[in-house]
């Protein structure tokens, strides 16, 4: 088991743990190969699905892994908010035929927690992170004691720092460009809008004044030039979702990867559409529409919603998907995980060494050589989803 952030992997770069089946164990396995951490995403499973990922992942690869997981919500949601949502996508319904539901098969709104953390103090695995707020000291304490590194997601210097007073190892931080949802420990309705959140760069600067445990830094990162400016301004390693949403190993949909680089999806934007949390994700016709109405009450909207999902993906519209993703969406390169891996490195070293030299840093030689497979693309996901 690690003792330290640098025993993880023997590059810093993490995979984000993107959930809905993205951050499956293939890519996992891939990027903890290539000398990346990779990670699993427990949210939105049953304590057993975890399990049994986390079994399929040790028969990939022996090398170190993290399991991340979502912390229980308070009950926000305004019933009658709901149902209103609910009514006004029954068009959606109809034109997809599937019916609304908000029944949760997981549990209600702690998405199996204590079961789930059961399961990791009997059987750990190196790495435990948490999303959407800070675990209790004694629930952290719980992990030191078998061994297991803990990283605590944050989106603000104060929140950084409850992790740091808890007792997390090492500090996530997750700036507002990050694809996904915002892994903010309380969801604050009043907080919605265009100024909302801080810029990687930023928040990474001030979480270091603030705290003496190592920072990820996650949020637009898709080249080893961004991964050397993060490294440069007091992060220990970076995270990256978009990057490996459109590998080979992704378990994301066919249609999510190629709207990644798709010119009909030119921007993103934070929306509740789709969960009823903030979370960023390619303008589509389902968030234009409904993202102005939808509640904060998470993740009630998520189940309202999870069919007609669904339904968008089997019919292939993508129109109606929650297609998350970063701002560097258009620099997303579909490469295997593990080339991806070392052509980040190469670009990283490239980009150290101008650095040094006094010179303008640039993207190195495999940058090149995926340009020369036809991996060009006309534009450029981030944290966790």
């Amino acid at each position: 088991m690690p003792t330290a952030l640098t025993d993880l992997c023997r590059y810093p770069i993490v995979q984000a743990p993107m959930a809905g089946g993205v951050a499956r164990p293939e890519l996992v396995a891939a990027v903890s190969g290539a000398g990346g951490l990779g990670f699993l995403a427990a949210g939105y499973k049953t304590a057993d699905g975890m399990y049994q990922e986390i079994k399929q992942l040790r028969g990939l690869t022996d090398r170190p892994f993290g399991v991340n997981l979502f912390m229980p919500q308070p009950s926000l949601a305004d019933n009658v908010a709901v149902e209103v949502y609910r009514e006004q996508l029954a068009g959606e319904a109809a034109w997809y035929e599937t019916p609304l539901d908000d029944v949760d098969p997981y549990g209600g709104a702690d998405d199996g927690y204590e079961a789930k953390l059961a399961i990791l103090r009997e059987d750990p695995v190196p790495v435990v992170s948490f999303h959407f707020g800070c675990p209790s000291r004694e629930v952290l304490d719980g992990f030191a004691k078998v061994g297991t590194y803990t990283i605590v997601t944050a989106t603000t210097a104060a929140e950084a720092q409850a992790a740091q007073w808890s007792g997390a190892d090492a500090v996530c931080v997750q700036g507002v460009e990050a694809g996904g949802h915002q892994g903010t420990h309380r969801d604050d309705p009043h907080a919605d809008g265009t100024g909302a959140g801080l810029g990687l760069l930023s928040l990474v600067a001030q979480v270091r004044e603030a705290v003496q445990i190592p920072v990820v830094a996650a949020g637009g990162l898709m080249r080893g030039s961004q991964i050397a400016a993060v490294l440069a301004a007091g992060a220990s390693m970076a995270q990256l979702g978009t990057a490996f949403l459109v590998t080979p190993e992704s378990g994301a949909n066919d249609l999510h990867k190629q709207a990644m680089t798709n010119p009909l999806f030119t921007r993103t934007e934070l929306t509740r559409a789709f969960s009823g949390r903030p979370a960023r994700g390619l303008v589509n016709r389902f968030l234009r529409e409904h993202g102005p109405y939808a509640p904060a009450a998470y993740p009630a909207v998520h189940h309202l919603t999870s069919g007609l999902r669904k339904a968008a993906a089997r019919t292939g519209d993508a129109q109606g998907m929650a297609l998350w993703a970063g701002q560097g969406h258009r620099m997303a390169r579909q490469l295997p995980a593990a080339q991806l891996v070392e052509v980040l490195m190469a670009e990283l070293d490239a980009a150290r060494a101008g650095l040094a030299s006094g010179g303008t840093p640039d993207a190195g030689p495999r940058e090149e050589q995926g340009h020369q497979a036809g991996h060009g693309f006309p534009g450029e996901l981030g944290g966790a989803l």
